[in-house]
């Protein structure tokens, strides 16, 4: 064009301290003829090969599934959730049960028909002689003659199957009921106390004198025999996290019977009180202070702009976008959730419980990974009162695929991004999240391979220099659960490797400020403390190097004593030296110190074209942590999968979960057991699972307040070709270019591979007025 061409001369016969300005490339491009930019354009249409199998279950399945427990013909006794109450029996969820691997692959890589879909229902038996809660499973879907309903027990290595104790059970809306007259009166007995010390009293959640609100906290229980709910009190309002008071009640809330529940005490002032009567002697005698009372005010923790901060100068200018300015490039078919890009290929699933998943995962046409999944986000505080000190959550508990929402665009994903929905199960409807999940391709700022050759005697410096586009194809989802924001981005790299990040924000679960538990954490305001605490996220990943015969080599990187003959006078001395060998047996493990260890899922019976066995490196990126305390009470048992970087197992099918959503409650007996999946059994040559943590240490400071920042609470892994290929896979990339420089005029040539720059006008749409409501159907 007219304007490139002006400007490419004026570049072309300029030095550089006579380019010109920025505002005359504007004009000259101005003056060009110029398109909008493809930003609003829908990814071109692919077929998938073949169906979803992994795909969740119908709003139809959900509704005929529904109807099918409920009929009398099931002799389940059930009662409409919505009338239920602690001794009735009664559906909790519905979700999309997990396919077995052995099914799927003869249907995917053979000639099979697609297996059949299955729900997973769990029911609260509260009816039964001996209450429980029990999973079952529902099918084959849809539902017709063959369907039928039986216990979902194989997956489960607890001792009980999908049975657990009532005791050991979802706190729910009927729990919390049941307990809430005894919390009525235990409040209503100390209200003058309250309002003498915090300026607040709690009548019951409904009453209309109460002013404080009440937050319970996990687990509730060590085994499942026994049953307590520990209640802290926050002052209310959007940024109630960080405005606690200093006042807790621990309920004792074993069995169905309300009658039988008791006050085990109150704490405050890290002091424990069994009886009402004990408290009132203590403030009587002043023996209790609000040493640094707690404000009301929480304008100061809401993530707002604060006009006494004042602006940053030139920020009245719209911030650095990464857009798909020549369109994207990546391919959907959104009835199956697959997905074509770069010579990568996926299918995507979700699930009430754990929301996005990733199956038969392959680069330019070979499966390296069969099942791609989170299966625990977790967080474990530290403290000297009894919310931070007891407090272990399990985010499954609460259904991570059900807080996954609305996104906003042009800033939690570029603009332009594919938006597809979030949906699952909710009692016989299900739930619609648009804007949920957002694809979009993003320039990595910075190129995937680049070398400059030749500076001596150049005019230019080099004679020839190279630079390959580095880009990724990310898949992003973001689950608000409770406080935090969990943002969970999966990102497809056009080099081959993926890699996985995890970033926290949202508000600090925090504690009432003393001066003398600084080791438990910083103070973050006026009587607030940001409680130190773990967080820990499982994933497990079906590596499928090509087959199912994999192995997990472990290169050491040790150091030996050398000679040279060629420097005799140095003697001997170090050197460094590789030692690889694949790991024999199932077993937890760790990153080495120093990076001195690379782990890599080979496949052995695979070479390359220089003879070394096909496979893909564990890279540990930001933040590689596990849980730092083993032995914990409320968190013993029920969280092996947590206390180590990474695992190894053999894979089987009824072993598809590293966790259970309903461990958390069964700290000492947990449902299922992460440590007994290792038995003794090969990981070399056979069908292997690679289970990793990411996550952080929450060293909590002021900078958390209003709420923490994703810039620093980040983690990730990068699963990188490692021999995969006989080559770094970026010559066939066409954003590139090849630039040389006559050694004696400085002439520069290129080669662009036929690749033109576009011009186009930008036109951004304001996000806010592009959010769709949510939906039931």
């Amino acid at each position: 064009m007219l304007a490139e061409s002006l400007v490419a001369a004026l570049l072309a016969i300029a030095p550089v301290s006579a380019r010109p300005e920025p505002d005359l490339w504007r004009r000259a491009v101005s003056a060009a003829d110029v398109r909008t930019c493809a930003l609003t354009d829908e990814a071109p249409h692919v077929k998938a090969p073949k169906a979803n199998a992994w795909a969740p279950i119908s709003p139809q399945d959900v509704k005929d599934v529904w109807k099918f427990v409920h009929d009398p013909e099931r002799a389940l006794n059930l009662t409409d959730p919505a009338n239920a109450t602690l001794t009735d029996n009664y559906v909790f969820l519905v979700d999309t049960l997990y396919l077995n691997k052995t099914q799927v692959l003869s249907y995917i890589d053979g000639d099979a028909a697609q297996p059949p879909k299955y729900a997973r229902v769990v029911i609260f038996e509260g009816g039964k002689e001996e209450p429980v809660s029990q999973e079952y499973m529902v099918g084959p879907l849809p539902v017709g003659a063959e369907t039928t309903i039986a216990p979902y027990d194989y997956p489960f290595n607890g001792g009980l199957g999908g049975k657990i104790p009532y005791d050991g059970r979802y706190m729910d809306g009927k729990r919390t009921a049941g307990y809430q007259p005894l919390l009525k009166q235990a409040m209503t007995d100390v209200a003058d106390i309250t309002k003498a010390l915090f300026n607040g009293t709690y009548y019951g959640a409904s009453d209309p004198r109460t002013d404080i609100v009440a937050a319970n906290t996990g687990p509730h229980s060590l085994d499942g025999s026994q049953s307590w709910i520990t209640i802290m009190f926050r002052y209310p309002g959007a940024a109630s996290y960080v405005t606690p008071i200093d006042f807790y009640i621990i309920l004792d809330i074993t069995g169905t019977d309300i009658s039988k529940y008791t006050l085990r005490g109150y704490v405050t002032n890290t002091k424990f009180f069994k009886t009402a009567d004990e408290l009132r002697k203590a403030f009587e005698a002043g023996e209790i202070i609000s040493e640094f009372p707690q404000t009301r005010d929480q304008e100061w923790a809401l993530l707002k702009a604060v006009p006494e901060m004042g602006v940053r100068d030139l920020d009245d200018r719209i911030a650095p976008q990464s857009i798909e300015i020549g369109g994207k490039r990546y391919k959907l078919d959104r009835e199956n959730q697959y997905v074509e890009f770069m010579g990568w290929s996926f299918y995507m699933s979700f699930t009430r419980i754990l929301g996005l998943m990733f199956y038969d995962i392959k680069f330019k046409g070979e499966r390296i990974i069969y099942e791609l999944s989170l299966q625990e986000a977790a967080a474990q505080y530290a403290g000297n009162q009894p919310k931070a000190a007891n407090t272990v959550y399990h985010d499954t508990y609460f259904s991570i695929g059900s807080t996954s929402a609305t996104l906003i665009e042009g800033f939690d994903c570029p603009f332009g991004a594919t938006m597809l929905n979030v949906t699952y199960p909710a009692n016989d409807v299900t739930d619609i999240h648009p804007q949920g999940i957002c694809l979009f391709e993003s320039d990595s700022g910075y190129p995937v391979a680049r070398h400059r050759y030749g500076s001596g005697g150049n005019p230019n410096g080099f004679s020839n220099i190279a630079a390959v586009k580095s880009s990724a194809l990310h898949a992003r989802t973001i689950a608000t659960i409770g406080n935090y924001d969990y943002l969970f981005d999966y990102a497809f790299h056009v080099d081959g490797s993926i890699e996985i990040e995890v970033r926290a924000s949202g508000y600090l679960q925090s504690s009432p400020y003393y001066k003398d538990q600084t080791n438990f954490g910083a103070r973050v305001g006026l009587g607030t403390q940001g409680s130190f605490h773990d967080h820990i996220l499982s994933w497990k990943a079906d590596f499928d190097i090509i087959s199912t015969k994999n192995s997990l080599q472990r290169t050491d990187l040790i150091v030996v004593n050398q000679t040279q003959p060629w420097f005799p006078e140095l003697g001997e001395f170090e050197q460094m030296e590789l030692k690889a060998y694949n790991m024999e047996k199932e077993q937890q493990f760790n990153w080495a110190q120093n990076g001195q260890s690379m782990f890599c899922v080979v496949n052995d019976e695979e070479k390359n074209s220089w003879g070394v066995s096909r496979g893909y490196r564990l890279v540990p990126g930001r933040s590689n942590v596990h849980l730092t305390t083993h032995n914990s009470p409320f968190s013993k048992h029920s969280s092996h999968i947590l206390k180590s970087h990474l695992a190894v197992t053999q894979h089987h099918d009824n072993e598809p979960y590293g966790n259970s959503w309903q461990n958390v409650n069964l700290p000492l007996k947990p449902q299922q057991d992460f440590s007994k999946l290792f038995n003794d059994e090969s990981v070399d040559g056979e069908d292997i699972v690679v289970w990793f943590n990411l996550g952080m240490h929450h060293y909590t400071r002021s900078e958390d307040i209003p709420v923490t920042l994703y810039s620093e609470a980040v983690s990730s892994i990068v699963f990188a070709p490692q021999n995969f290929h006989d080559r770094a896979q970026e010559g066939d990339l066409q954003n590139r270019r090849w630039i040389t420089s006559n050694a004696t005029t400085g002439e520069i040539t290129y080669e662009d591979q036929g690749l033109q720059l576009p011009t186009c006008k930008v036109a951004l749409e304001e996000p806010a007025t592009k959010i769709l409501p949510w939906l039931k159907i």
